[in-house]
């Protein structure tokens, strides 16, 4: 197998979505049920890192396992949830909400999950300069785990009314 060199927008018909496992129910559910639904109804996209076998060409039948996966949408929040002190309008801030990600069990553990990570913060970057406004990226933090290993890039910050929400604003996303 050979991860593809960068994430493409989810299909169900050239990715095996339904085959990812991440140890997460609610992760898998997402990405085999919902991800493309949500696509179609313009509520969020996905993109995956699809493991292509040498010679396969997805469609017609084969479909590439993936990876990796993460979910983009747009959000608001209230300016006084934001851990900043920079004067903002009262009405609320628009970002880009990292809605989810995810790496398969059988890629944990080999940097993958920084990989998703920086992707989805630049495809945030790069969605704003194609127009959507967002002064930053919030993601929610499905578990202890996941908050480590937010923390561990030393850029996010926790909103003011809900820990388990984290924040890095735009300025800082550009610099990575």
């Amino acid at each position: 197998m050979a991860l593809h060199h960068c994430f493409v927008a989810a299909n169900k018909t050239q990715q095996a979505l339904s085959e990812f496992d991440c140890g997460k129910d609610e992760m898998n559910s997402f990405i085999s049920r919902f991800a493309c639904k949500h696509m179609g109804l313009g509520l969020s996209t996905t993109w995956v890192l699809p493991d292509t076998p040498a010679g396969m060409i997805p469609g017609n039948g084969n479909r590439s396992p993936i990876a990796a996966y993460f979910t983009l949408s747009q959000n608001t929040v209230d300016k006084e949830s934001l851990p900043v002190t920079q004067s903002l309008p009262r009405y609320p801030i628009p970002t880009v909400l990292l809605a989810r990600l995810a790496v398969d069990i059988k890629y944990q553990g080999q940097g993958i999950g920084g990989k998703t990570l920086i992707t989805s913060l630049r495809k945030a970057c790069e969605l704003c300069d194609m127009g959507l406004p967002a002064y930053g990226l919030v993601l929610d933090v499905l578990d202890d785990n996941a908050m480590s290993f937010y923390q561990s890039y030393g850029i996010f910050h926790p909103l003011n009314d809900n820990p388990r929400r984290l924040f890095v604003g735009m300025k800082t996303i550009r610099q990575i």
